[in-house]
């Protein structure tokens, strides 16, 4: 049986030795944080190491990261009309989302359904400012949230999030930004993207799963009405006792992840057009999305007319590759792609091929093999029918 080749890092990146490490390191760590004892001081003290990692990475204050069980629940807490900054009589009247954006976002959380207006993408793939200039311009006089991706999770492109976030605040709005797939891969930070909330997840980077974070551009902002209320724990920001061991490899894990973004980032674009050059080498008809803005350098989403990206997916994992269709949480489920439809796309589905840490040329090389063989097979029973 050949070597599996995993195209799949935008889902979940395989476990950095780093984390393993570490995450090895917390579990002989017994004391609950909240422990005054010597005990619960080491479990605090390798938490808040990890708080000092993820604030640096992202240019936080330390008091600002609260740490959760991932990307969904970070939204959750973030997506509240009870978001205040200190000063602010007023509660959020409406929730802007960009129209690609994740479906933990689409869901509006804790906004009423009809506080929540979706604003569109161009063609590029990018939220149309105009648009959400205009959608300002309505709701004149209302406080507005905006929910923005650093980078979309299925075509890779790269959202101006400094230029919307100019507008919202301009509007005295506030800005929550889905940095899930940048962090650790663009060198996002709050000042590059002047948002006012920034949230990420752990195993995008190659930590574990289970962990996120939040992170508050200051400590003057803060909920009103935390989802889970109890011992105080993360600054009474979110009850229950952290996951200390999650937590210290989800820092094991952006540390090396941000040691050199630029060198990696350089590596992981050459692998994206290698690999780009091995589907036109096979199918030149073939049409990438996102082309035509600003991509993140590890993914690619493509379509070969005629030819079905599910059942080119089952097939490539038949022969040993792993790639997706769309995002994770919703790949199980038989729909077209939503981020597709709001760019006008051709295609309603893509597959979408992402690279991470663990990824190498040979990972390309066998990808164009199997491409071949998968594309051949399924034209042949084409002109068969």
């Amino acid at each position: 049986m050949s070597t599996r080749v995993y195209l799949d890092h935008n889902a979940t990146s395989p476990l950095r030795p780093e984390a393993r490490a570490e995450m090895l390191n917390a579990l002989e760590t017994i004391g609950n944080p909240s422990s005054v004892h010597a005990e619960g001081r080491a479990a605090k003290a390798l938490l808040e190491d990890a708080r000092s990692v993820v604030a640096r990475a992202v240019g936080a204050p330390r008091r600002s990261v609260v740490f959760t069980s991932g990307a969904t629940e970070a939204a959750s807490l973030a997506l509240s009309p009870a978001l205040r900054r200190e000063g602010d009589e007023a509660p959020i009247d409406v929730l802007l989302i960009g129209a690609g954006e994740h479906l933990c976002v689409l869901q509006g959380h804790r906004f009423p359904l009809a506080a929540v207006e979706s604003i569109p993408l161009t063609r590029e793939g990018v939220i149309s400012l105009e648009a959400l200039e205009a959608a300002l311009a309505r709701h004149s006089g209302k406080r507005a949230m905006l929910a923005l991706q650093a980078v979309n999770n299925e075509t890779g492109v790269i959202q101006p999030v400094a230029e919307a976030a100019a507008l919202i605040h301009g509007a005295h709005g506030v800005v929550v930004c889905d940095a899930v797939q940048s962090v650790g891969r663009l060198g996002t930070t709050f000042a590059t993207t002047g948002a006012d909330i920034l949230f990420f997840s752990s195993h995008k980077l190659g930590g574990p799963m289970g962990v996120g974070a939040l992170a508050f551009s200051d400590e003057s902002l803060h909920l009103e009405a935390p989802m889970l209320r109890g011992g105080g724990q993360e600054f009474g920001r979110r009850a229950g006792t952290e996951n200390v061991a999650g937590i210290a490899g989800f820092a094991a894990a952006l540390r090396a992840a941000t040691a050199d973004l630029a060198k990696e980032a350089a590596r992981l674009a050459d692998l994206r057009d290698a690999l780009e050059r091995e589907v036109l080498k096979v199918a030149p008809e073939a049409r990438f999305y996102g082309l035509r803005g600003p991509r993140a350098p590890n993914a690619s989403a493509f379509a070969i007319p005629g030819l079905a990206p599910r059942i080119m997916l089952m097939a490539f994992d038949l022969e040993n590759v792993a790639l997706s269709a769309g995002s994770a949480c919703s790949s199980g489920k038989m729909m077209e792609s939503h981020v597709l439809t709001a760019m006008a796309a051709t295609d309603k589905e893509a597959l979408r091929a992402s690279f991470g840490w663990s990824s190498t040329q040979e990972d390309v090389e066998q990808f164009g093999k199997v491409l071949a063989r998968v594309v051949d097979r399924m034209r042949s029973r084409h002109s068969a029918a």
